[in-house]
């Protein structure tokens, strides 16, 4: 959006970001990266208990704790790095993830013969997300540019 000014055109002001979800630097702790990767080793061992319910459909009582362990711990590990940056929600790392639970929130309306292709795209775009190249995961969709953070 473009004003007037004095008898000239200006560009209007970007609208400012709110501090919290975008500091001026990455937010870290010592100990962060053992942290990020305890809750990433829970996280799959989670994931695999779940294979039950997605292939086998196994009784409630036998995944449900598996649920709760995937839950908690990727909970964790988007809330540590929306805390480290907010940046992550705009990048496609943080976007995959996003993909994902919208995939997982379907799954109760959908044939059960459907579970083990969902169970396999989430897992692929795990797969796929945390093995690209920063190039890929850190690029945003929305603003069509690799974006970093300095450290």
């Amino acid at each position: 959006m473009r004003t007037e000014a004095a008898g000239r055109r200006t560009r209007a002001p970007a609208p400012q970001s709110p501090r919290w979800l975008f500091p001026p630097g990455y937010r870290g702790f010592a100990g962060r990266r053992w942290v990020a990767i305890t809750l990433r080793s829970l996280h799959l061992l989670g994931v695999a208990g779940l294979g039950g319910l997605f292939l086998y459909a196994a009784p409630r009582e036998a995944w449900l704790p598996y649920l709760w362990l995937t839950v908690a711990s990727g909970g964790a590990l988007a809330l540590l790095e929306v805390w480290s940056h907010g940046v992550w929600l705009i990048q496609l790392r943080g976007v995959a993830v996003l993909v994902k639970l919208a995939l997982l929130a379907l799954a109760p309306w959908l044939a059960p013969a459907a579970a083990p292709w969902l169970l396999a795209a989430v897992i692929g775009i795990s797969g796929v997300f945390s093995h690209a190249p920063a190039t890929v995961r850190y690029y945003s969709p929305f603003l069509g540019r690799r974006v970093e953070v300095p450290e």
